[in-house]
């Protein structure tokens, strides 16, 4: 993330991850702070066994784009909503030029960037793809239980 304080954002992540025993590491790397901190951790994340990134960032978002033009690994971009609504960082992210993707999920939306991270790792682990399956079924489910309880909601008009 670019600051600490998008930890706030974050950590539905990280979240989503732990739910789904994902091993991950989270650092505050700022493209404009401390570019030589960014350019070492994309460079060196895929030696280390990294296999997706998530990168959030606010204002000038150019983190995700920064650290998808050094390596090969997926880079899903998180807008934070630091300035203007989080519409400049969203912006930043997904105008990226061509040849250097960034996969884009909504502004603070860190749970789908996860989730995202999750579904392209169960490509090759069985666990995962598990683990999502009984996600998804879980929400089916939450939303099946919402409609029960809906029916016993009375309203004059109401017909069912």
């Amino acid at each position: 993330m670019g600051s600490v304080s998008d930890l706030s954002i974050m950590k539905k992540a990280a979240e989503i991850f732990d739910e789904f025993e994902i091993p991950f590491e989270m650092h505050a790397l700022s493209a404009h702070r401390t570019p030589e901190e960014v350019e070492n951790f994309a460079k060196n994340a895929k030696a280390k066994g990294i296999e997706v990134i998530i990168a959030a960032a606010g204002m000038a978002a150019h983190l995700p784009g920064v650290i998808a033009s050094m390596t090969t690994l997926p880079v899903i971009g998180v807008p934070i909503n630091a300035s203007l609504d989080g519409l400049d960082a969203l912006l930043a992210i997904v105008q990226m030029p061509p040849g250097i993707p960034v996969a884009t999920v909504g502004i603070n939306a860190s749970m789908n960037a996860a989730i995202l991270a999750a579904q392209i790792l169960a490509v090759k682990d069985e666990k995962i793809r598990e683990k999502l399956a009984g996600y998804k079924e879980s929400m089916k489910e939450k939303i099946v239980q919402a409609n029960r309880e809906l029916a016993s909601v009375q309203y004059k008009f109401k017909t069912n």
